[in-house]
């Protein structure tokens, strides 16, 4: 059993504005196993549901959204919880100190206006009482130590700081209590090759201090490749592969999959990178069937029909998944 054990999940955006009705099915039957210490990556293309998809699992759901079926059960050490159905007062709870968050663009996390250390404080009194002023401020600067900052950063405002430190800054911020699961939602955007080389050390190095799981969330596979340890590739709202970085890398099944890797530029390679053919389809009205057979090369009758279901495929390394008939058509020692 995993720590976040994902069953059929649902996640629609349902508007009706001067009378007409819509809804997106922005995560539709996703299941998904994660383990202890280890960092899950989810990629794809924008718009495929990832923002959507780590709000159910962070519990944020907020209309629009709402989760129309399915379970999100995290297995902390002492008890296991399905997330959307607690109260505001339990997962307020849980929040931070079981499950945190590293949100994307560290300016939507950091008070403009307030000094770095009166951020933490309101931060930590928000979670636990501070007994002693000084103790606190010394763990604080114990904490940001162990992460790579000077403490005088404690002093700053938010903007006195380069976007590379306000970053860890929200690292700091998402790892003090040492929580079982991180979620961080493209911890590297608008930050550049070297800065975000130092980020995602970073992460893996609290990740295997305090043996937690991150959920690693970005479209940039270069930053999967350097971090995660399984990678689920997520289109349209569904899962269509999930397994071992190496697998995916190096063997792509899903055709989805291999348009995807083969679109990255390698060093010492001229030749010419095509994009995948058409458009992401629209998730207020997804095609029937599989949702990419309309721009797969090797779509079938099949596929027009009925939802692939998610298969298991041998691999050396470690569990595999894939959602394509073209699996058993094959052959590929696929099995339900």
């Amino acid at each position: 059993m995993g720590v976040l054990n994902v069953k059929e999940l649902k996640a629609y955006y349902k508007t009706d504005i001067y009378g007409v009705s819509r809804t997106v099915q922005a995560v539709d039957g996703i299941s998904l196993e994660i383990h202890e210490n280890e960092i899950f990556g989810i990629a794809g293309e924008s718009s495929c549901g990832k923002t959507t998809l780590i709000k159910a699992l962070s519990g944020t759901i907020r209309p629009p959204l709402t989760v129309m079926g399915g379970e999100v059960v995290y297995n902390f050490e002492d008890r296991s919880v399905n997330i959307l159905s607690l109260r505001p007062d339990e997962l307020r709870k849980i929040s931070w100190e079981k499950i945190s968050y590293i949100l994307q663009g560290s300016m939507s996390v950091l008070n403009p206006v307030r000094k770095i250390h009166k951020t933490f404080y309101d931060f930590f009194e928000a979670h636990r009482k501070i007994e002693n002023q000084q103790d606190f401020m010394k763990q604080m600067r114990d904490h940001l130590g162990k992460l790579g900052l000077p403490a005088d950063v404690l002093k700053s405002y938010p903007h006195q700081l380069s976007g590379g430190m306000r970053q860890r800054v929200t690292i700091a911020l998402a790892t003090i209590f040492k929580p079982n699961v991180i979620i961080a939602d493209e911890p590297t955007t608008a930050l550049d090759v070297v800065v975000q080389r130092g980020v995602l050390q970073l992460l893996r190095e609290i990740q295997q201090e305090q043996k937690n799981t991150v959920i690693l969330v970005t479209h940039d596979m270069a930053v999967h490749a350097n971090i995660a340890d399984r990678v689920g590739i997520m289109y349209a709202g569904r899962i269509v592969e999930d397994a071992q970085v190496d697998d995916i890398f190096e063997n792509p099944i899903h055709p989805y999959t291999k348009h995807l890797i083969n679109s990255l530029p390698m060093i010492g390679d001229k030749s010419y990178k095509g994009s995948i053919p058409g458009a992401p389809p629209n998730l207020a009205d997804p095609p029937k069937g599989c949702r990419f057979h309309p721009r797969c090369p090797y779509v079938m009758g099949i596929c027009r029909e009925e939802v692939p279901p998610m298969v298991n495929v041998e691999s050396e390394r470690g569990p595999r998944r894939v959602a394509c008939f073209q699996i058993s058509k094959e052959g590929d020692n696929g099995k339900s």
